[in-house]
């Protein structure tokens, strides 16, 4: 039988890694005009919403059925 044991990376290869992995993807980042912001703060609103909406619908018929 083999008893070979895979090293496993220690923890401070693991943080350099995630390290190099954070500034290549700020990197590769751009930030957002006014429009892309303002779009995304509308459809996230939209879809805090709808959510809420759904919420008190389901917390109405609750109350109704009880």
């Amino acid at each position: 039988m083999d008893n070979i044991q895979e090293e496993k990376p220690s923890l401070w290869f693991k943080i350099k890694r995630f390290t190099k992995e954070c500034i290549r993807v700020f990197k590769i980042t751009k930030k957002p005009t006014k429009e892309e912001y303002k779009s995304i703060v509308k459809v996230s609103g939209i879809g805090i919403a709808i959510i809420g909406i759904i919420g008190f619908i389901i917390r109405m018929i609750w109350q109704i059925l009880s």
